[in-house]
């Protein structure tokens, strides 16, 4: 198997980026916008910068980052909607030099919500998540004022 091929160090200390790099991010639905941009849309493999592509390492951080990624989105969908709003908010308050209600705009137009879903998640927790957040969506559209998206922006 390919994790025999690697030393406990090498394993160690790729959980070790992750871990990290995880711990760094205050929020959880930073940590999913953090790994959904880790996985790459054409392969679908997750890529870490501390890796080679290909490598026998780097195809066991995206088995890793998988797993990860399956987590964080279960616990997340198993949040009140309470919880994910307050989350949400403390996401937007954490981005330094940015217009919120052209973030939120750009959001109902963007749908990145939608890539934030581990491929391997489908059904109810897919459409529980997609409504919440269209949801949360709604009333910090009202909370910011914004009236409709912009569809020329």
């Amino acid at each position: 198997m390919l994790r025999s091929k690697l030393s406990a160090t090498e394993t160690d200390g790729a959980e070790a980026l992750w871990i990290r790099d995880l711990s760094r991010i205050e929020t959880s639905y930073g940590r999913l916008v953090y790994l959904a941009a880790l996985r790459n849309p054409d392969t679908g493999r997750y890529e870490h910068y501390g890796f080679t592509a290909g490598s026998p390492s780097s195809l066991i951080a995206s088995r890793n980052l998988k797993r990860i990624h399956e987590t964080i989105f279960k616990d997340w969908v198993s949040f009140s909607l309470e919880r994910k709003k307050a989350d949400i908010e403390l996401y937007i308050s954490s981005i330094d030099h940015v217009d919120r209600a052209g973030l939120i705009d750009a959001w109902l137009r963007l749908t990145p919500y939608l890539n934030l879903v581990p491929a391997a998640v489908q059904g109810p927790e897919r459409q529980r998540h997609i409504s919440d957040f269209e949801t949360i969506l709604g009333l910090l559209k009202n909370v910011y004022g914004v009236s409709s998206p912009d569809q020329n922006a």
